[in-house]
C-alpha cells in the first residue's frame, strides 16, 4: 500500500474509497478528456503545441494550455523550450506518462467497442424522459 507523510506526521495511506484522499485528485487527472487525448497523441514522441492542439482537435488554447500545465504539475509530461526564433516549446510524456498509456489503451477500447450501445442507451433514456409528464 502506499504511504506518505501527512501533515500531522501519521502516515497517509492511500484510498480512492476515502473521499479526504488525495488518489481522488489523481482519477480526476487521469479521467479529464484533455489529458487522456494528450497521452495518446503524444504517445509517438514529442509535439509543439499547435500540433498538439490540432492534432486533438476542439480544445480551445486556454484550456490546452491548463490541461498542460497541470500534467506537467503532475509529473506527467516534460515541458522544453528551445533557446531560437521565434521559441520553440516541446511536450513530452515522462516515464510516469507513459504509465498512462496502457489503462488509457484499455478504456479507449472499450469506448470504441461499445459506443454504438451507449448512442442507443441514451436515445432510449432521451425518448422515455420526454415521454413523461
Amino acid at each position: 500500500m502506499v504511504t506518505k507523510d501527512g501533515t500531522d506526521g501519521a502516515p497517509l495511506v492511500a484510498d480512492v474509497m476515502d473521499p479526504r484522499c488525495p488518489t481522488r485528485v489523481v482519477l480526476d487527472r487521469i479521467g479529464d478528456r484533455w489529458t487522456t487525448l494528450v497521452v495518446l497523441f503524444l504517445e509517438s514522441g514529442p509535439l509543439r503545441f499547435t500540433a498538439l492542439r490540432n492534432a486533438i482537435g476542439g480544445v480551445a488554447p486556454k484550456v490546452l494550455t491548463q490541461t498542460l500545465r497541470a500534467m506537467e504539475r503532475d509529473g506527467l509530461l516534460t515541458r522544453t523550450v528551445h533557446a531560437q526564433v521565434p521559441p520553440r516549446v516541446d511536450y513530452e510524456l515522462t516515464a510516469l506518462g507513459r504509465s498512462l498509456l496502457e489503462p488509457i489503451h484499455a478504456v479507449t477500447a472499450w469506448a470504441e467497442r461499445h459506443v454504438t450501445e451507449v448512442l442507443d442507451a441514451r436515445d432510449r433514456y432521451d425518448e422515455t424522459a420526454a415521454a413523461q409528464p
